[in-house]
């Protein structure tokens, strides 16, 4: 991402400024120069401030001035699968849906498993558009058998490490992987699946795949995971008096949310994201009528019932979930249009998270705005300890997002940023429109 130039300035006038950081929801401006925030005041009272730094003025009557977004998971796919995805056009896709900070996961290729490959996707080449935090592997290759050098890995920017798809089986690996991490204050950002139980499926195990004839992945799959990770950190906590950080990525069971719920009930360190697919569509997907197999509804964890759907809701309603992340997985459009089992997994994400969370979780649901806010703002940047992010704070990056909260429409997969386009939300209904998104600084995304 471009540094801004100190000579770069912005007010952004008239809007509501929702900031979760600091429990405001207020109408107010909001002036940004030289890559910060130098003031937040209530309407009017930045105009001589602005004129004299002679900003660009952002007319934001009626609209949300919110922090920008931080995604905990993406996958960018580069390098080495740039048929998918770039740097370059993921950050874009991110920035069109209000994202300023983007977590990068290493199943690249090569696997990001060292610092030199997390400072090559940092560096401003690659031409991101927002803020680019790698998440380099947890073991050599995501074996799971081999330790990466995890003080190297923060020095190059690490904020977390994780070996992502490839879940870390092996008891020991796993306890070593969190006892390393602890002494380095680094989450360890865990899928929870245990693979040797879902081996040759393709979805969620229940009515829908007996129906469709298709292997299913069990709820206890991801459950016993995590089960299995919170009794190491119960007993690292207890033996090596050290406090391991364990995220939980995509949670997509009512058994897990309740293992994590219960964890944190106990005091222990474990934090945890919801996909928005997870919380928006079912297992019923997988099937149209009139269409057959539609292999954008395949990903893992997979879409599940309407029971674990609505525990996801629940979780998020409750305060067990700490952030709402995309896992944003784009594939290219040969590979997605095979037969479903042959399908590989993941969809799109980035441009359609506020639409379906404000759609479902603020208009259905009815969450507060300022709580739907705090999952895509200040509760990502708690989990992984990021300085300074998601928050309108006086001095903070100017990291803005300001969106049109009323504004329903319907998303137009063909038209999205990212080079690819397997959702299964095209022409779906979204609610809150993105106006402009500012990172560092700079407006990298305006409405059209």
């Amino acid at each position: 991402m471009r540094s801004a130039k100190a000579s770069d300035s912005i007010l952004i006038r008239g809007g509501r400024v929702v900031d979760p950081s600091r429990s405001v929801d207020a109408p107010s401006d909001v002036l940004l120069d030289g890559g910060v925030i130098t003031d937040v005041a209530a309407p009017g009272k930045l105009d001589a401030a602005a004129k004299k730094l002679r900003a660009e003025v952002l007319e934001a009557d009626a609209c949300v001035v919110a922090p920008g977004f931080i995604d905990l998971h993406v996958h960018l796919r580069e390098p080495g699968q740039t048929h998918k995805e770039t740097i370059r056009t993921g950050t874009m896709a991110a920035a069109a849906g209000g994202f300023t900070t983007v977590c990068a996961m290493p199943n690249t290729t090569p696997v990001n498993d060292t610092p030199e490959w997390s400072r090559w996707m940092q560096d401003p080449e690659r031409g991101a558009s927002v803020r680019l935090l790698p998440v380099p592997a947890a073991t050599v290759g995501s074996m799971g058998e081999k330790l990466t050098d995890y003080a190297a890995l923060k020095k190059a920017g690490a904020v977390a490490v994780s070996d992502d798809g490839k879940p870390i089986l092996e008891d020991e690996i796993m306890r070593a992987c969190l006892i390393a991490a602890a002494k380095l204050g680094l989450p360890v950002s865990q899928h929870a699946e245990d693979t040797r139980l879902t081996g040759g499926c393709s979805m969620h195990a229940g009515d829908v795949s007996f129906r469709l004839g298709l292997r299913g992945m069990t709820i206890e799959a991801e459950s016993q995971i995590v089960e299995r990770d919170i009794r190491l950190l119960e007993e690292i906590e207890r033996k090596e008096k050290l406090r391991p950080h364990l995220h939980v990525q995509h949670v997509s069971t009512l058994k897990a949310l309740d293992a994590i719920r219960a964890a944190k009930k106990r005091g222990l360190h474990v934090t945890c994201e919801v996909a928005p697919h997870h919380f928006a569509l079912t297992d019923e997907a997988v099937f149209r009528e009139g269409f057959g197999y539609d292999t954008s509804a395949k990903m893992n964890p997979p879409l599940r019932s309407e029971t674990e759907r609505q525990a996801c809701i629940a979780a998020m309603l409750d305060g067990t979930v700490d952030a709402i992340a995309t896992d944003h997985a784009p594939h290219a459009h040969h590979e997605k249009n095979v037969e479903f089992e042959r399908a590989p997994n993941g969809i799109t994400g980035l441009e359609t998270a506020l639409g379906l969370a404000l759609r479902l979780l603020h208009s259905q649901y009815g969450m507060p705005l300022e709580k739907v806010l705090a999952l895509l703002t200040n509760g990502p940047a708690a989990v992984f300890k990021l300085k300074g992010l998601g928050t309108l704070k006086k001095g903070a990056p100017a990291d803005v997002c300001v969106f049109d909260v009323d504004k329903v429409w319907a998303f137009d997969a063909e038209r999205s940023l990212s080079m690819s386009k397997n959702t299964p939300f095209h022409e779906h209904a979204m609610q809150g429109q993105i106006l402009w998104t500012i990172a560092a600084g700079r407006v990298v995304h305006r409405a059209k």
